[in-house]
């Protein structure tokens, strides 16, 4: 059965500053060098003339960096395939949604992002939904997927908050 996450992240920065760092290819370059995967990829890019941002990612993790769980279920390193559709800023928003899988593995995640304006700066909300069709441990893995996801998410908030603040 799947499992949902609901995650959220503060920034000081505006919706548009944090939205204009998804438009820029460096940065999605510098946020796959530093996502500490053994090799990370930047497949494709793509910003719309409405001012939306389509990206396609691979990372991968050798399967000697992999839990006890993961290597029992797949064999060979992890490659982790990431789409991140955004939608322009409108309304003082941005909307985005990201898809992820495992080719080879019957694990998948679907995902809904609003950026929204704050007092502050800007708040991401993110709700993940993972599904892992494995009879009897799939839930285990599901909620192992999900540990690692909200730890990514943080250190992708850290990362794109330093990235604003030196690119701004």
């Amino acid at each position: 059965m799947p499992r949902s996450f609901d995650l959220t992240a503060e920034y000081n920065a505006t919706v548009d500053q944090v939205h204009g760092a998804f438009t820029h290819e460096d940065y999605w370059l510098a946020r796959l060098a530093d996502s500490g995967a053994d090799t990370a990829t930047l497949d494709s890019m793509r910003v719309r003339p409405d001012g939306g941002v389509d990206i396609a990612t691979t990372q991968a993790l050798r399967a000697d960096r992999l839990p006890a769980v993961a290597t029992q279920l797949h064999r060979g390193d992890l490659h982790v395939v990431r789409s991140e559709k955004w939608s322009p800023v409108t309304g003082g928003e941005a909307h985005g949604e990201i898809t992820g899988n495992i080719p080879g593995a019957p694990a998948s995640l679907l995902g809904k992002a609003a950026l929204r304006p704050t007092e502050a700066g800007s708040r991401l909300e993110f709700t993940a939904t993972i599904e892992v069709n494995i009879p009897l441990v799939g839930g285990k893995v599901e909620t192992l997927i999900g540990g690692a996801l909200a730890e990514l998410f943080i250190a992708e908030q850290r990362f794109t908050a330093a990235w604003i603040a030196e690119n701004a």
